[in-house]
């Protein structure tokens, strides 16, 4: 287990956003965390990242409290990549990617960046001004930067996605997701990325937890969380499920339920195994 988050609570502006949360991340992982507009899942990520402080509960990252780490050794080891990086000034992609390496020769970081900037199919691009590229391009380029920070590293690694596909074209979806997996189940990272593909999620995560309200509603496999009565509850959302061969649902909206009667879950309804987490059986 890399990260033991227990009854994390974040609020914004004296609102409580995230509230009574907890579940854990392994080594090895991929975790998605899913939830409707306003659910707290970038709260959550920002939480864990230390843009947010953390008002209630604890984090613990590689068994030592997230509290007592430095700045400088969490950045050895923990990368982050939120759901909105401006670039204004005339960089390049290639300097974009560099920024994510420690001070050191280039001639270190050289084989590193062609790795990373082949990985993400943005070689091409690496003499390109970053302001000029399309929204999915500057999504790639900043993935391979946050990978830069952390690839090279010895240590655990926790990786921290906010939506880092949610501008690209359905290949390249595929692509990231998949290299994601490759990252964890090959070098043991640990990786909590948000998404809002549904069936991008059930292709690629070992676990789901969705979010609804800034609370866990429920989390477990794919199979488990993605359910009709599930759906219907936290998102107004009809939809069948199709079990596929390869061993994921895929979830198929429906257009001829009207979903304007929903008026959200109940939570009293709902009977927890823990206090922070319905978890799917």
């Amino acid at each position: 287990m890399l990260l033991q988050v227990d009854g994390l609570g974040v609020s914004l502006s004296g609102k409580p956003i995230v509230r009574d949360l907890g579940f854990q991340l392994d080594a090895g992982e991929l975790l998605v965390v899913l939830g409707p507009n306003g659910a707290g899942k970038s709260t959550l990520l920002k939480g864990l990242a230390g843009e947010h402080k953390m008002g209630a509960g604890q984090v613990t990252f590689a068994g030592q409290p997230l509290k007592n780490w430095s700045n400088k050794k969490l950045a050895q080891q923990r990368a982050v990549m939120p759901q909105r990086v401006e670039v204004n000034f005339p960089l390049t992609v290639e300097e974009i990617v560099r920024l994510g390496r420690p001070a050191e020769p280039l001639s270190k970081s050289a084989g590193i960046l062609e790795e990373l900037m082949a990985l993400l199919d943005i070689t091409h691009l690496r003499h390109r001004l970053a302001p000029g590229l399309s929204g999915g391009e500057q999504q790639r380029v900043q993935l391979a930067r946050v990978l830069a920070q952390i690839w090279d590293t010895q240590e655990p690694v926790l990786l921290l996605l906010d939506e880092c596909t949610s501008a690209l074209d359905p290949a390249h979806q595929q692509q990231v997701f998949s290299l994601l997996r490759q990252l964890a189940k090959r070098r043991g990272f640990a990786v909590l990325a948000v998404a809002h593909d549904l069936n991008l999620a059930a292709r690629f995560a070992d676990r789901l937890l969705l979010l609804h309200q800034g609370q866990c509603h429920i989390a477990g496999q794919p199979s488990d969380v993605l359910t009709e009565s599930v759906l219907a509850e936290v998102y107004g959302l009809s939809a069948r499920i199709l079990e596929l061969e390869e061993g994921y649902p895929l979830v198929i909206p429906r257009d001829d339920e009207p979903v304007s009667a929903y008026a959200g879950p109940s939570f009293s309804t709902v009977a927890p195994v823990n206090p922070s987490c319905r978890q799917a059986s």
